[in-house]
């Protein structure tokens, strides 16, 4: 998005007669650690997949390119020529003035009272100078789009809080800067510095931000906060220290001024989940004009043709759900998120404040036996057990000999995994349409016997993974669907938008009625078959099955012949007043046989050892099931219609043209060398061919296995126009796309090692 911006605004001025202060300056990215400088090649590997020029440098470089930059504790920088600086006022004047140039109506001094609502979904606006029909509705409210969405009549929630943010402009040089001397980023420092108007304008992003706007509704308009210099002084001592020479300048202000920020840094776009044709792009964390130009083309796409040209999942207003907009989790959970726009990100890495929202009936228990947490969706899910310390590296953790023996105990003998965050629906009808709807929306056949579970994927038009989910039919008119634990919101969404208008179906959330259970291992069935007197044995209990039975004393428990791992085992989905004594009940009986609790990293490094793909990492709305093996998942030639079905033939009949991959990094220093993380980019012989979306080390083969995909070249979109009124199950026109055949072959080696190749597992597409 900021690459797409930089050329939008290079090209404004020249478009419309407006000055936007568009000087190309470039960046300097500081690094005073060779953990910092690690961080900064990551991201210059992640440039390099755009095309974007850029180069570690030296600090006697940096001193070269920035004459007043104090040099003598960097290790390094990160150098990107093509960045530029830009009036934010003056290209906000352009950009009117072209959209005027092409017939749209700006009203200035307008407020917004509500968003009007038909039938579900947006029919106009009403506002302080009356109301005006439409038949979409953006968002683009900043640090008001919370409020803005709260007061619709179906109300959107837009998770966002405002903080106040500083910077100080000084007069003039003596000797100004040049235009091409490029601004500078200290993210140890945590401050930036440009020139402005021939002076500098330097802030930051302090270790102790202050929250605005929490008790009520914000009434304040474009206009600058209170000065506050004793808050302000960390920065301002880091700055003296980067640019001595500030010291003899005359300060002009110290601006404060409202920013606002997500709950995990990434902005807020996208179709609301609740309201039809209500979308939104805010909460833009300090980026609002780097990203503003990229993001607003991708919004027109996805408002256009249903889905931008890019996969913007991690942007998806749709990952948040209903919990992450309590003011209160909003106010402490932006009171980390500020700072962390400079801290240094390592690898599983995960946020502190907002925890415990969603917990298992288990989640005492298994802290009390060591548990090391991470979350997701608000959801606490089990990392690994002991020890009670964890570094942060992008080396060889702490937990690496924790997870094997986690690893090995699946394999040799029986482990239990809480996976309760997953999510989980009920489908219903009292006749033959919960069966119709779910052939159309899934790209499997759910046509099967009572019982039997299947893994499908729900596609869009293009042939994309919506969700990957499996569906066990309970009954000849029941579904039960288990899905992605940050799909919750997405999926519901999804299939209320496919739903038939006219239909007796019943759809229920029961994400909260089961507690989950994954016991793996070849000691499984010897547990389960005590616990039930049950023969679980495969010929009494076959693969991809589900039977209701008795486990203990509890009964009621779905059990299920599936593990998420390819290793043996069972899945049980317990009502959750049962759950405390199922686990108690497994625990004892498997004392006998080895069992020991596992998390997720364990589950991690089985899964990619068998080449499992996630959806949201491995599988995204481009990726189609051709392209990652799972042909035998997809009912083509069945006869059924169903979403993505004609992609999908074509596809065949044109071949693939690319091809998510497993590969296994050779010549890998476990214990000196860095490791591979994902999103590195793949290359072959010199070319750049893919980029890695996940990574695990396999204790089994002991190596570390990566996967990854070759980027899709960008289709053009074809000039789509869609009726007023148009059902939205209707109203996503195919894109035709291009892409071109490139072969892969080992070794490869990814740029966020040094040195030799780095080990595991990893994921891609080629």
């Amino acid at each position: 998005m900021a690459d797409y911006s930089n050329k939008l605004y290079q090209q404004l001025e020249a478009e419309t007669g407006v000055p936007t202060g568009y000087k190309r300056t470039g960046s300097i990215l500081l690094a005073q650690t060779q953990d910092r400088l690690i961080s900064l090649r990551r991201m210059m590997s992640r440039l390099r997949m755009k095309d974007i020029p850029c180069e570690i440098i030296a600090p006697r470089r940096v001193g070269e390119l920035h004459p007043l930059i104090n040099i003598h504790d960097l290790v390094g920088a990160l150098y990107v020529p093509e960045d530029a600086v830009v009036s934010t006022a003056d290209v906000a004047l352009a950009l009117v003035t072209a959209a005027r140039s092409k017939g749209v109506q700006v009203h200035e001094h307008t407020a917004v009272n509500h968003v009007l609502v038909e039938r579900g979904h947006v029919s106009g606006v009403d506002t302080d100078r009356g109301q005006i029909e439409c038949e979409y509705f953006v968002n683009c409210a900043g640090q008001w789009a919370y409020e803005l969405g709260l007061s619709n009549e179906e109300p959107v929630s837009i998770p966002l809080h405002a903080c106040e943010h500083f910077y100080l402009l000084t007069r003039p040089l003596r000797t100004p800067l040049q235009d091409t001397t490029p601004s500078v980023v200290d993210p140890d420092g945590r401050i930036y510095i440009r020139s402005w108007q021939g002076g500098i304008l330097s802030g930051g992003f302090e270790k102790n931000p202050k929250p605005i706007f929490t008790e009520g509704r914000n009434q304040l308009e474009i206009q600058n906060l209170q000065e506050d210099w004793d808050h302000f002084e960390p920065l301002l001592s880091a700055l003296l220290r980067r640019m001595p020479s500030l010291e003899a300048l005359e300060i002009l202000r110290l601006v404060n001024c409202p920013e606002s920020f997500t709950p995990d840094m990434r902005c807020v776009m996208g179709e609301s989940p609740t309201l039809l044709r209500y979308f939104t792009l805010a909460g833009m964390n300090s980026q609002g004009c780097s990203l503003g130009g990229g993001a607003g083309k991708f919004l027109a796409e996805w408002m256009v043709y249903g889905y931008p040209q890019d996969n913007v999942w991690p942007l998806d207003i749709k990952r948040f759900g209903a919990l992450q907009s309590s003011r209160t989790f909003l106010r402490h959970r932006v009171m980390e998120v500020m700072p962390l726009i400079y801290d240094l990100k390592v690898p599983r890495w995960d946020f502190q404040t907002g925890r415990q929202l969603r917990t298992s009936p288990l989640y005492d228990r298994l802290d009390a036996q060591g548990a090391r947490w991470m979350e997701k969706h608000g959801f606490e899910r089990a990392k690994y057990f002991i020890p009670p310390w964890e570094s942060k590296t992008f080396y060889k953790p702490d937990w690496f000999d924790i997870v094997g023996s986690e690893v090995k105990c699946c394999k040799e003998a029986v482990c239990v995994i809480d996976m309760s965050s997953f999510t989980k629906f009920e489908i219903s009808s009292p006749g033959d349409q919960a069966l119709d709807t779910l052939q159309y929306l899934l790209s499997n056949d759910v046509d099967v016997p009572v019982g039997h579970i299947v893994h499908t994927g729900m596609l869009n038009e293009r042939g994309g993974y919506e969700n990957d989910c499996s569906v066990v039919r309970l009954q000849k008119r029941s579904f039960f669907m288990i899905s992605p634990t940050d799909q919750q919101v997405h999926c519901w969404s999804w299939l209320k938008q496919h739903w038939p208008s006219d239909s007796d179906l019943f759809l229920e959330d029961v994400t909260w009625k089961y507690t989950a259970l994954n016991l793996i291992g070849p000691r499984a069935m010897d547990v389960l078959s005590e616990l039930s007197y049950a023969p679980m044995s495969p010929d009494h209990f076959p693969t991809l099955f589900c039977k209701e039975m008795s486990v203990g004393y509890a009964n009621g428990i779905r059990v299920m012949s599936m593990t998420h791992t390819g290793e043996p085992g069972f899945t049980l989905y317990i009502p959750i007043e049962y759950a405390l004594h199922v686990y108690n009940e497994i625990m004892s009986v498997g004392q006998k046989y080895g069992i020991r609790n596992a998390g997720y990293y364990a589950l991690r490094s089985l899964r990619i050892e068998k080449f499992f793909a996630f959806w949201g990492q491995d599988l995204d709305p481009f990726t189609t099931p051709l392209e990652c093996g799972r042909e035998f998942r997809v009912k083509l030639d069945k006869g059924y219609d169903f979403i993505g079905r004609d992609a999908l033939l074509r596809q065949r009949d044109e071949g693939i043209m690319k091809r998510f991959t497993m590969f296994i990094l050779e010549d890998h220093d476990t214990d000196l060398d860095l490791w591979p993380w994902w999103g590195e980019p793949i290359y072959r012989n010199g070319e750049h061919v893919g980029k890695t979306t996940s990574s695990a080390y396999s204790y089994n083969p002991g190596a570390t296995r990566v996967s990854g995909v070759h980027p899709q070249p960008q289709p053009h979109h074809p000039r789509v126009h869609k009726p007023r009124g148009v059902r939205d199950r209707d109203r996503r026109p195919e894109v035709p796309g291009q892409s071109q055949t490139l072969p892969l072959q080992l070794p490869v080696h990814t740029e966020a090692q040094e040195g030799r190749h780095g080990a595991g597992l990893l994921s891609g597409r080629g």
